[in-house]
């Protein structure tokens, strides 16, 4: 007697991801960064908070070079944050666009105009938090 010998189908599938690819999902700062790019903003940085103060994980700085650019920025950074679930904790200085602040609590976002930016030295208060790079898109 012989035994029937059923065929089945192989199905390929898709490869699964390996546990060491990056997450689909950008932090925080990657998305404020990108916007500021997105609006022309010069001299982004990001400012790893974390080992110098508890207040914030991350600041964000961003240069525009006036005011409607200033506010341009800020709407942008507001909006793709927004897309991906992230409101703002409190949003200062947007009528008068010489330095928005807008607070995400573990992420501070600060938008400056040069003036401002030299006057408040953010960069050199900070100096002591480790800059994050941040790839090109």
């Amino acid at each position: 007697m012989k035994k029937a010998v059923r065929k089945t189908a192989v199905r390929k599938t898709a490869p699964v991801a390996a546990a060491s690819e990056p997450s689909a999902i950008p932090p925080s700062y990657v998305t404020c960064v990108r916007a500021a790019e997105e609006k022309k903003g010069l001299h982004i940085r990001v400012l790893d908070l974390r080992p110098v103060t508890s207040f914030a994980d991350f600041f964000v700085l961003c240069t525009g070079n006036n005011q409607r650019q200033n506010q341009a920025i800020c709407d942008e950074v507001l909006r793709t944050m927004k897309d991906r679930g992230e409101n703002a904790n409190s949003l200062e200085g947007y009528q008068n666009a010489e330095w928005i602040l807008i607070d995400y609590g573990d992420l501070v976002m600060h938008i400056f105009d040069a003036k401002s930016r030299g006057y408040y030295d953010l960069d050199r208060l900070w100096r002591d938090a480790p800059e994050i790079a941040v790839p090109r898109a």
